[in-house]
């Protein structure tokens, strides 16, 4: 088992307003740390992976499947694999997510 020291992951900043930084993760489980900067929309999407979502700090608003609310410091909510969703940043945000399986595009930027 690997300790990821969060000071020496690396950060991505793979769109505008966004930065990442891939944490500990095994081939089930994935954790991983993204910042949004106040005005941040993101790509509606999906995803094979179950993703969990915490907010350490700030406020997001979020569509998922149909379903629009927002989420501020302290909340929590999973989007199952393969559901559309999108989300845009209220307030400059910090954010935990968990992906299970892991997910192999983000893993192959830190190897």
């Amino acid at each position: 088992m690997k300790t990821v020291r969060t000071q020496e992951a690396q950060m991505f900043a793979p769109e505008a307003g966004m930065r990442r930084q891939v944490l500990a993760h095994n081939d089930e489980l994935m954790l991983v740390r993204h910042y949004f900067e106040k005005g941040w929309v993101g790509a509606r999407h999906s995803h094979p992976h179950h993703q969990l979502v915490y907010v350490v700090k700030g406020a997001l608003h979020v569509e998922r499947e149909g379903e629009i609310f927002d989420v501020f410091e302290g909340d929590s909510f999973v989007v199952d694999g393969g559901v559309e969703h999108q989300a845009s940043a209220l307030e400059t945000s910090e954010v935990l997510d968990v992906f299970t399986p892991v997910r192999e595009d983000y893993r192959d930027l830190v190897k």
